[in-house]
């Protein structure tokens, strides 16, 4: 396989005032890109050209650091810009998904805290993540580019707390951040897509 940069599902306006343009052209169209670029120029020289994307995050988690790197990062923002959506967020969550949260988080206040809470413990670069483990939902937390995958799990909605994710419109504010992701930007039906898939 080639990666490839694939265009938003949404104008560059559409998520504002909550993650601006400028966030999403740096963050898309400069930080993903460069990890097309550089994944593609590693990729090649692998050995795992044939392989899925899935596959190849796993297979070079811990033999092929940079291509890992970059593989695990486009894997992680080819789902986090479908996670997002113009008037998304709230506690208006699909009567399954609703369901499942209630009985493995404690309900959806509960999740929303600790899901803030948890993705703004992130010391440094990662990723804060609800997920499908062991047949159940749990949360987790990933340093830099990990992510679910390779922790035999099966991501069902992740956030990214890079700094150029939120750094022109909140600053140093992680919490501010993610609060407005939870409230104001989670595409609930995409969550719901991949919790079907995960829970079979």
């Amino acid at each position: 396989m080639t990666f490839e940069l694939p265009p938003l599902p949404y104008d560059y306006d559409a998520l504002a005032p909550y993650m601006s343009r400028e966030t999403l052209e740096y963050h898309h169209d400069k930080h993903h890109q460069a990890y097309v670029t550089n994944g593609n120029k590693l990729l090649a020289e692998s050995g795992l050209k044939g392989k899925s994307l899935e596959e190849i995050v796993k297979k070079s988690f811990g033999a092929n650091q940079g291509l890992f790197n970059n593989a695990a990062q486009h894997y992680n923002h080819l789902h986090f810009w479908k996670w997002l959506k113009k008037g998304g967020g709230g506690k208006k969550l699909p009567a399954a998904l609703e369901k499942a949260i209630q009985a493995d988080l404690g309900g959806y206040d509960k999740f929303r805290t600790d899901f803030i809470n948890n993705a703004a413990a992130q010391f440094g670069s990662g990723w804060g993540w609800l997920v499908w483990h062991k047949g159940r939902l749990a949360l987790m937390k990933t340093l830099n580019g990990e992510n679910p995958l390779v922790h035999d799990a099966l991501p069902l909605l992740g956030v990214d707390v890079w700094e150029h994710s939120y750094y022109i419109d909140y600053r140093n504010a992680r919490p501010k951040y993610l609060e407005s992701f939870m409230d104001h930007l989670v595409n609930w039906d995409y969550v719901l897509e991949l919790y079907e898939k995960a829970a079979g």
